[in-house]
C-alpha cells in the first residue's frame, strides 16, 4: 500500500529534487544566473555610450597642418582672428 511517508510523496515516487532531477535543476539554476551576470555586463557596456579608452586615431592622410588651418579657418569664420591672422597662421604651417 502506498502512504505519505516521509521521503515519499503522494503515491510513492519520491521527490523531486532527489538525484537526477536536483543535479538539473542545479544545472538551469546556474545558466540562467550566468545568464543574468552576462546581460548586465552588456547592458552596462551598451549603456556607457561613446566613453572611449583608446586615443582617438587620426587617419594618416590628415597631415597636422591641415587640421590646424581648418582651426584656424573655423576661429575665421567666427571673427575670432582676422584674415591676415589667418592668411598668416596658414603659411606659416604650410612652410
Amino acid at each position: 500500500m502506498m502512504g505519505f511517508g516521509r521521503d515519499y510523496g503522494y503515491g510513492g515516487y519520491g521527490n523531486m529534487m532527489d538525484g537526477f532531477g536536483g543535479l538539473l535543476f542545479g544545472f538551469f539554476a546556474l545558466l540562467v544566473l550566468i545568464g543574468i551576470v552576462v546581460l548586465v555586463i552588456w547592458a552596462v557596456r551598451t549603456m556607457g555610450g561613446s566613453v572611449s579608452h583608446h586615443a582617438p586615431q587620426v587617419p594618416p592622410a590628415v597631415r597636422p597642418q591641415d587640421d590646424a588651418c581648418s582651426i584656424a579657418r573655423a576661429r575665421f569664420a567666427k571673427g575670432e582672428i582676422t584674415k591676415e591672422q589667418y592668411e598668416e597662421i596658414c603659411s606659416t604651417l604650410n612652410r
